[in-house]
């Protein structure tokens, strides 16, 4: 299929979508009538006893028209707070009318058929018209009477039913072009309706960054917890061992030169492995080969070091803030260590990309499945560490399998230096 036809099909997918939104905002509208209905209702003490399930319908149909919005016009809307609830029916409708979330839903069943439905019938009514100038003025025209008119053409002889059959091509071309558009308005308002206002935004924001700074500021701290620990277990002992191993070799060196020279090759030894100790330090820290080389390349060595078949397919056209690439990095080995635990599969791929000022990487595992981050530590560590840097983490895993964790990062490129497109270990 080329990329004309391609367009083609997109504009009536879009023509057909904008058609069942135009239909689908009827029954909103008799929605909306029945919550007016129950709110008419209050004063006689009746509508206290429909307002809860009133409320919930309206509820039903917003939460159907978020997710349609989402998947055919790309806008998402936010899931609103939960309807209140009470032990007694008055309770329940006091509170319910005490819900800003209510009252949205309400103003979208209210002015949504009249705003984004009105707009959303618009490609569909041009396709319909001109669907009966080009398929029924050419043919039928002689038995539709003298006064035959299709918009501003008199439809009186085979020519004018013609010219006619022209113009109603020219109306269904003009709502195939209109039909995405439109669909991206009706979007645009329906948001603007269902949606939080700003002020309840930018309170869940500042919520979700407490909790998210609170959560970096414990990671930091066990970090360092770590690194004192493992600095004062491994490397430290191992330099105290030998100093008192030198302390030693010079009391031997004079009495007994061969037991000395023996100590200073246990020094030697002991050097070396304190060394290697400090090395693999730094590399939980901050692995060198990340630091001079990106993230691409740094996953390729996780790769090599796995004891699974592990694929990677990274396409980053530049380096990445560091910070950035240090989350992405550590995620991607704790989520490859889980699949090498737990999965039960042999191979694994893992696939980098980024998509304007967002790194995404995927690693899937042909294992078992049913992993559930609310069951381990280790995910839900990963996404405490992606939600730092208001990152994401979403995981798919069915029972059988396969297993498929999405991490998503935003980011912005901070060198034109590329690397290659992808490695298999």
């Amino acid at each position: 299929m080329t990329d004309r036809q391609k367009r083609f099909a997109g504009r009536l997918v879009a023509l057909g979508r904008c058609h069942v939104l135009s239909l689908a905002t009827l029954v909103t509208a008799l929605r909306g009538l029945a919550a007016l209905g129950a709110l008419m209702l209050l004063p006689v003490g009746l509508g206290l006893l429909l307002m809860p399930s009133t409320a919930r319908m309206l509820r039903r149909g917003s939460d159907l028209e978020r997710d349609r919005t989402a998947r055919w016009t790309g806008t998402v809307i936010d899931d609103p707070e939960p309807l209140p609830t009470a032990p007694t029916a008055n309770g329940r409708a006091v509170a319910v009318l005490g819900s800003t979330a209510f009252w949205r839903d309400l103003a979208w069943a209210g002015l949504g058929p009249w705003s984004a439905g009105l707009l959303v019938a618009v490609p569909p009514t041009l396709a319909g018209f001109g669907a009966f100038g080009a398929l029924v003025q050419p043919f039928l025209w002689p038995h539709l009477g003298p006064d035959n008119w299709y918009a501003f053409v008199p439809v009186d002889s085979t020519g004018t039913a013609l010219a006619a059959a022209a113009l109603g091509v020219a109306f269904f071309a003009l709502a195939l072009w209109l039909s995405v558009p439109v669909l991206v308005r009706y979007g645009t308002w329906t948001g603007r309706l269902l949606g939080d206002p700003y002020a309840a935004r930018l309170e869940r924001r500042i919520g979700q960054l407490t909790d998210s700074r609170a959560d970096a500021l414990d990671t930091q701290a066990a970090e360092l917890r770590r690194i004192e620990r493992d600095l004062h277990d491994g490397a430290q002992a191992r330099l105290v061992a030998l100093g008192l191993t030198i302390d030693r070799a010079e009391r031997l060196v004079d009495s007994d030169p061969e037991a000395a020279r023996l100590l200073l090759g246990d020094v030697r030894a002991g050097s070396q492995r304190a060394l290697q100790e400090l090395r693999d330090l730094v590399h939980g820290i901050l692995p060198p080969v990340l630091a001079d080389r990106g993230l691409p390349d740094a996953v390729r060595s996780l790769a090599l070091d796995a004891f699974l078949d592990v694929e990677v397919d990274a396409e980053l056209p530049g380096r990445l803030p560091a910070a950035v690439e240090g989350a992405a990095y550590f995620a991607i080995a704790e989520l490859l260590a889980n699949a090498g635990k737990h999965s039960g599969g042999r191979t694994v791929l893992i696939r980098l990309r980024r998509t304007g000022d967002l790194l995404r990487a995927t690693v899937t595992d042909d294992g078992r499945g049913g992993a559930d981050p609310d069951r381990g530590s280790g995910l839900a560590g990963v996404r405490r560490r992606l939600a730092a840097f208001d990152g994401t983490l979403a995981l798919v895993s069915p029972p059988g399998g396969p297993t498929t964790a999405t991490l998503e990062l935003p980011c912005a490129s901070s060198s034109p230096k590329t690397s290659s497109s992808s490695a298999t270990a």
